[in-house]
């Protein structure tokens, strides 16, 4: 199987996208107008992409209490795509905690289908089968510049700056889809991002760093290779699972299909099982493993209450992470493959 692993190398491929106007500007960028977040809520327009090709609205919550090195939390919602209401859920932890919180909204009319969000844009010209449940054909493209991972550090920068903080770096949470995105910004996101903790919460399905199943459901053909594993698993993603989102759970869409049913047959068991593979690849290719496993009490598919779990696991006092309304800790309704293709 190493020797499988080390045959993953030479896919690297290209760099990050330049922001709105508060950053320097880059060739082939266009720029928004400055921003001002007033305290409160509220909502910013920017560009990204390459030469400004995308428009991404960005919700967000300024505390009361900001102070210039306040944490900077993105939030990214589930394949409802309603970050307006994934902000609203971060309001009170906001004020609590003093979070500067962000949650950019890309529109199912802009970004339809499964591969356009939960895969950030990493697939192009996917074909499904007839029954919807595999992907038959695609290509996977190979700008990076046309991910949406990019997209995380612009809109960190422009609002960092525009709310006056020096604030370096910043968390990120997702909830379903979101947690799909973020488990693979993890994997695929470029090695200079500004992320530090990674909170991927009761995703559908993975990607799963293993070479045994083909692309995107593993890393049999994936554009990472054994430098870009080494980069992604020291990152501090957290696998962040409800305990209740299992077989009886019927919130939300399940994907189920060959290629996901492998992983687990409800969301539970298929992060438990990513999470496992994962530290069973680096250890074989004898890489440092950061990503940790954590399981909310009494928590089935709820964003809201993951994303309380999610507030005090970040920003609260540290010994009120574990035992009764906390988190344990733990190792370091049924849909077809569609558009969605499984929160």
């Amino acid at each position: 199987m190493m020797l499988r692993l080390l045959a993953l190398a030479g896919c690297l491929w290209s760099m990050p996208v330049a922001a709105a106007n508060l950053e320097e500007p880059r060739a082939g960028v266009e720029h928004t107008a400055a921003l001002a977040l007033e305290a409160g809520s509220g909502s910013f327009v920017m560009r990204t992409g390459p030469g400004g090709s995308r428009t991404v609205e960005v919700f967000y919550h300024r505390p009361s209490r900001l102070q210039e090195h306040s944490p900077v939390l993105i939030v990214l919602p589930g394949a409802g795509r309603n970050a307006w209401t994934y902000r609203d859920h971060w309001i009170d932890a906001s004020e609590r905690h003093g979070v500067l919180v962000l949650s950019p909204h890309y529109a199912e009319e802009a970004y339809p289908r499964f591969w356009n969000y939960n895969l950030a844009g990493m697939l192009a010209d996917v074909v499904i089968d007839r029954e919807a449940r595999a992907m038959t054909d695609y290509r996977i493209v190979a700008d990076r510049a046309r991910w949406l991972f990019g997209d995380m550090d612009l809109i960190f920068t422009a609002a960092a700056r525009a709310a006056g903080l020096e604030t370096g770096r910043y968390d990120l949470f997702g909830h379903s889809a979101g947690g799909q995105f973020l488990h693979r910004f993890a994997l695929f996101a470029e090695e200079d991002t500004r992320a530090d903790r990674i909170l991927a919460s009761n995703a559908g399905w993975y990607t799963v760093p293993a070479p045994d199943a083909r692309f995107p459901f593993g890393l049999e053909d994936a554009p990472i290779d054994a430098r870009g594993l080494a980069t992604a698993f020291a990152r501090r993603l957290v696998v962040f699972l409800g305990e209740l989102d299992d077989a009886s759970e019927t919130r939300g869409d399940l994907v189920r299909s060959p290629d996901t049913d492998r992983q687990g047959l409800h969301r539970l068991a298929r992060g438990r099982h990513f999470h496992e593979q994962a530290r069973r690849t680096a250890e074989e290719m004898g890489l440092h493993f950061e990503w940790t496993l954590e399981v909310v009490p009494g928590v089935g598919h709820d964003p809201k209450r993951m994303g309380e779990a999610a507030a005090e696991y970040l920003y609260g006092a540290p010994g009120r992470r574990a035992g009764a309304g906390g988190v344990v800790k733990g190792a370091n309704g049924s849909r077809s493959l569609d558009r969605r293709a499984g929160e």
